[in-house]
């Protein structure tokens, strides 16, 4: 062996110390265990030869017959080796022939040979010896005739070139509609003639040229789904690793999918709302779910970020078994931190530390990443089309479809070939999401998970809020109140100077007596060019909100001609609108003119496409927003009157930090 550098023989073991002789002649003793954990450790030569253990799982390949034959030859070996049968009798003395004490291996050999052949078997000498020495390397695995083991290859004997040929096809097709296996073998002739020549590559028969593009294409969905050739094609080359997380919060993945239910929007029109959910990695929670019309904005994301942060109260219908306190989770000591928890839901308040986001244009707005980090959040971006970065999100998609959405009335499934021949919307997009709501908190938190299991029972699956309580009693809780002012944070900003007209903001004029002292003036953010923050929502353009550099106060300043326009409207609806004005020829910059615009499409219900703007319009407004709204608009000859508060925040009580008890042991 070679040991640190130096050659040794082994010239004596006694017990765990082994007794080493160098080329000098010098000798050392050593412990076995150190000698094998040593770097410089090395066997050479034929001892160096690792033995393998026979792999005894693949006997169960061998077709029968030649199990019984590789179990027979067991029996003549190791009669020849040890004088006896393996299955004899330890009492029964070898036969004369095969007595080890009397006979040599080479006698040995020989008679078992000639017996071999005596029965019909074609075996010599050197075949019994062969036979030997497999079976000191293998075991019984050896004695098998590998020719009936042996793996065909998948494309036969087919010609390499027509295989190459058949894989670069079937590749360069990821992205193009599924044709059939006709088009495949068209284009396969044309690339064997251009690159052999003509007639050089003999093509196989239609049959055999069928089997080999369906064995080739196993698993791509080469003749099947676009999408879902696409989606194999994006999977990654290595080995798929999974998402995981150790405390909640950790990790929240969050996405947008267009939900499978028909919803009606307003006045009878119907369609496919969004659904925005962030999902914990650690407990599988879904933290926050916003349902929107189609047309998902960066504020919805926002949103989604404050909804995280608050309890979801019991709404009014909801059975008292929801409540926090009836589950596992240690509501009471939660309660002496968060006393907003007191008429809480069955769902845990977690606070993401990492946001896992797709490249979608809402995650990766500046209002969706100011929000992330102003809220203290790190996002981290998955790779661009590989949906497995954020499985858990895309798999809870896929189980809200079967276990809730395919109950709903107006589910429409996950295509055009599994709707049914009438479906209709029942639910109106709020009415939908509060029975969304509720389904998350009665039956998603409250549903074993077989991906959630603790290590001290592994045997049993938990529930998001099981694994929460286990969690939490080891993590703590830290909560993070949020405040009307802190959502204005979260809506997007555009940068503006206060002229005396007011601000203007794509051709509307918002202004109030509260900009007077901010007129004409530098708000003193040089990286801005003194310009100033206005925010806006884009559900409702009637108002916008300016913070005072100043102060760090908001002003909030209503749109100059919002008493035209009868309901609030979305920034969809006004590009809509200068839409229309550009079609008749008229002038899509007159606010007036707009503004009529606007309050003809929200009160149109039944004429044309236009009813789905406004219906998008009001459903998007439904869910209630923690914005501090605006007063009464007075008359247009009082408008330089007005005034404008925003309202006083509620008093923020301060919590502690979560004192880690074992109130989650119960599990």
């Amino acid at each position: 062996m070679r040991l640190d550098e130096r050659l040794h023989t082994v010239v004596g073991l006694s017990g765990t110390t082994v007794r080493l002789l160098d080329k000098a002649g010098s000798v050392s003793l050593e412990l076995l265990s150190h000698l094998l954990a040593s770097e410089g450790f090395e066997l050479i030569g034929q001892g160096a030869e690792r033995v393998l253990m026979p792999p005894f799982a693949l006997l169960d390949t061998v077709p029968e017959r030649e199990a019984e034959k590789a179990t027979a030859w067991e029996r003549h070996v190791t009669e020849v080796e040890f004088g006896k049968p393996l299955d004899a009798d330890p009492t029964t003395p070898p036969r004369p022939e095969y007595d080890p004490a009397s006979h040599t291996v080479e006698e040995r050999v020989a008679t078992k040979a000639a017996e071999l052949r005596a029965i019909g078997w074609q075996a010599s000498a050197g075949t019994v010896q062969r036979m030997r020495r497999r079976y000191r390397e293998q075991g019984l695995w050896g004695l098998v005739d590998h020719r009936k083991t042996r793996v065909s290859s998948p494309t036969g004997r087919a010609d390499n070139r027509v295989v190459s040929a058949i894989a670069e096809i079937l590749a360069s097709t990821t992205n193009e509609s599924t044709g059939t296996r006709g088009r495949l073998r068209r284009r396969v002739e044309a690339l064997l003639a251009e690159r052999h020549g003509p007639g050089t590559v003999a093509m196989p028969s239609k049959s055999a040229f069928y089997r080999l593009a369906e064995t080739m294409s196993e698993g791509t969905h080469a003749f099947g789904e676009a999408t879902s050739r696409r989606s194999a094609a994006r999977r990654p080359q290595g080995a798929f690793t999974p998402s995981s997380a150790c405390r909640p919060g950790e990790m929240v993945q969050i996405d947008t999918t267009p939900l499978d239910v028909l919803v009606v929007l307003e006045d009878g029109v119907s369609g496919r709302p969004e659904l925005t959910i962030a999902v914990d990695v650690a407990t599988r929670t879904i933290c926050a779910a916003v349902l929107r019309p189609a047309g998902t904005k960066a504020v919805d994301a926002a949103l989604l970020l404050a909804k995280m942060l608050v309890p979801e109260p019991l709404r009014p219908g909801w059975s008292e078994a929801l409540a926090m306190s009836t589950t596992l989770i240690p509501h009471r000591r939660l309660l002496e931190i968060d006393a907003r928890l007191e008429q809480a839901a069955a769902k845990p308040v977690i606070v993401p530390e990492t946001i896992g986001i797709d490249h979608g244009k809402v995650f990766v707005s500046n209002t969706f990443l100011t929000a992330c980090r102003t809220l203290g959040v790190s996002v981290q971006p998955s790779r661009p089309a590989t949906p497995t970065d954020k499985g858990i999100v895309e798999r809870t998609f896929s189980s809200i479809n079967t276990l809730f959405c395919q109950h709903i009335p107006g589910y429409t499934g996950s295509n055009t070939t599994r709707r049914g021949a009438e479906v209709e919307a029942i639910w109106t997009l709020a009415e939908l999401d509060d029975l969304l709501q509720e389904w998350i908190v009665a039956c998603w938190q409250q549903r074993p998970h077989e991906g959630l299991r603790s290590p001290f029972l592994p045997g049993r699956p938990m529930s998001p809020n099981d694994a929460y309580a286990l969690l939490v009693s080891r993590t703590g809780y830290l909560p993070m109140p949020l405040s009307g002012p802190d959502y204005l944070e979260l809506l997007p900003a555009l940068w503006r100077s206060v002229n005396d007209y007011g601000i203007r903001v794509d051709h509307r004029t918002y202004n109030c007596p509260g900009l007077n002292p901010l007129r004409r003036r530098s708000s003193g953010v040089t990286a801005k060019g003194g310009l100033w923050e206005v925010h806006y929502d884009p559900y409702d353009l009637s108002q916008i909100w300016v913070r005072d550099a100043r102060t760090g106060e908001w002003i909030t300043v209503p749109w100059t001609h919002r008493h035209l326009v009868s309901a609030p409207f979305a920034d969809f609806t006004w590009r809509r609108a200068r839409d229309l004005l550009t079609m008749r020829g008229q002038d899509d910059t007159n606010q007036a003119a707009v503004a009529a615009a606007v309050d003809q499409l929200l009160t149109r219900a039944e004429s044309g496409p236009d009813r789905r703007i406004a219906a998008r319009t009001r459903a998007a407004l439904e869910p209630a927003r923690p914005v501090p709204a605006l007063p009464p608009t007075p008359a247009p000859e009082d408008a330089e009157d007005e005034t404008t508060v925003l309202a006083q925040p509620a008093n923020v009580i301060p919590f502690g930090v979560f004192d880690a008890f074992t109130d989650g042991s119960r599990l």
